[in-house]
């Protein structure tokens, strides 16, 4: 008696990926016979359907697509990946009247070196970035002193076109406290407007 229920199937297949990274893929997947052809995969097949034609089929299949694949592309491409794979085993499978119920990549195992590349990667993207931040940080700045420095010059220039010599004599005026200075500099000169007597009324 042959089990048709779904069972689960855990396969490591090894590769080359496109460029020539040697790459080991978990696949996992959930498959079922097919009830009205059990009797011919008894048959044609036996009990050992399993080792016979699903690992055989998944170490194949594995190969044919990873292949196509850079080392990179296998990580940022993962679902492409997956896709393909799944698409390539219920072919194979169905001719040996097994339904791919699932698949899975549970896994990617990449060599040391790789890892190592892909971490100084990774490493030198941030630093790459962090200094490109900085970069605009000091721009903005910049760009801020600059429009800081304009606006003072502005104002400095606004209050010097403003202010005439009779208004600072008046603000002098207002700060007087009423008492005349004990000694006057050269000529007698009172350092206040100078007003003309005949205009004053008796």
């Amino acid at each position: 008696k042959m089990d048709v229920r779904i069972r689960k199937s855990d396969t490591r297949a090894t590769a080359a990926s496109k460029d020539l990274q040697t790459v080991a893929t978990e696949i996992v997947m959930n498959y079922h016979l097919m009830p009205d052809k059990v009797n011919k995969i008894y048959q044609q097949i036996g009990l050992d359907y399993e080792k016979r034609v699903i690992d055989p089929s998944v170490q194949e299949v594995v190969k044919g697509v990873t292949a196509k694949f850079t080392a990179e592309e296998l990580i940022t491409k993962r679902q492409m990946v997956k896709d393909e794979i799944k698409t390539a085993m219920q072919a194979r499978l169905i001719n040996s009247f097994i339904f791919l119920d699932e698949l899975n990549i549970t896994d990617f195992q990449f060599s040391k070196g790789f890892n190592e590349a892909i971490e100084s990667k990774q490493t030198a993207e941030q630093l790459a970035l962090k200094a490109q931040r900085d970069l605009e940080r000091i721009r903005i700045e910049g760009e801020q002193k600059v429009v800081t420095a304009r606006a003072e010059a502005e104002s400095q220039r606004i209050q010097k076109e403003t202010i005439s010599p009779i208004i600072l004599q008046l603000r002098a005026i207002e700060k007087w406290d009423g008492k005349f200075p004990q000694v006057i500099g050269g000529g007698g000169a009172m350092p206040f407007i100078n007003i003309d007597a005949g205009s004053v009324k008796k």
